[in-house]
């Protein structure tokens, strides 16, 4: 099975394409990119962002998609309003399943959305998405409301899913308490939840986009939405539980316990 990644390169190695791509290999299935920019990062923030040309993303696009059976695409750091475009461009007639991680801020706080892209991503991007999983402040910016109650949840993702959208994922990681829980809305069935126990650790930088690579792979193989985001959960918790404690600041998940701790995972689903 054959996806594609659509996002920033992070040259640490620990989100954006590169988190991505680590992803698509555990889970056994081939990755392709197309890179919207490069960062130079570390652990420590995002120190410069060199953005790709919109041209030459649609280029980079239209080159996989003419070769290569692509079976789900997902989409990360985006940038601009012009890059989102000229992705729309060559996406809006596929079928192929599109899962958009709204990736807006780095874990060290830099900005990797511009603020006119917003507008461009949830009025021409997530109407050809199948699933879009933002955390809290994501879910926050694309409806403008205050999310701090289940009941803030429902109506934020009851808006995304008018845009639509066959499913939303709100993660529940910026909310406090012993569990990390997030909420799967896909349209015509009764929403669930995903709970885990919360990990004290520093080390999350890329889970967002691991998380979404994840739900990309299984869906390449042909899961169900619901099974493809509940075996993605367990995938993310692993690479959080098993931390690599490399870098000096937000370290990296470790892409490899997927594999070696796999039985070790335990992910409640209600």
């Amino acid at each position: 099975m054959i996806t594609c990644t659509i996002a920033g390169s992070d040259s640490g190695g620990g989100a954006g394409i590169q988190a991505d791509l680590k992803t698509f290999q555990e889970l056994r299935v081939f990755g392709t990119s197309v890179i919207t920019a490069l960062t130079a990062q570390n652990t420590e923030g995002v120190h410069g962002i060199f953005p790709t040309t919109p041209d030459f993303v649609q280029a980079q696009l239209k080159a996989v998609l003419q070769d290569f059976d692509i079976k789900a695409i997902k989409t990360g750091m985006l940038f601009s309003a012009e890059i989102i475009g000229a992705i729309v461009a060559q996406l809006k007639e596929t079928t192929i399943p599109i899962i958009v991680d709204p990736v807006m801020i780095a874990k060290g706080g830099a900005s990797l959305l511009e603020q006119q892209a917003t507008t461009a991503l949830k009025e021409k991007l997530l109407p050809l998405a199948t699933v879009c999983t933002p955390n809290i402040p994501e879910a926050e910016i694309l409806t403008g409301y205050t999310i701090q109650t289940e009941e803030d949840i429902n109506s934020a993702a009851q808006h995304l899913l008018s845009l639509g959208l066959e499913c939303v994922v709100i993660k529940g990681g910026h909310l406090s308490g012993k569990h990390a829980t997030d909420t799967v809305f896909i349209r015509g069935e009764q929403p669930f939840k995903m709970k885990t126990e919360r990990v004290d650790t520093k080390h999350t930088h890329g889970t967002g986009c691991t998380f979404s690579a994840a739900i990309t792979a299984e869906m390449a193989k042909g899961r169900s939405i619901e099974a493809a985001i509940i075996e993605a959960k367990k995938y993310v918790q692993l690479a959080i539980r098993h931390p690599l404690n490399i870098g000096h600041g937000f370290g990296p998940t470790n892409h490899f316990a997927y594999h070696e701790q796999r039985g070790l995972c335990n992910v409640h689903v209600f």
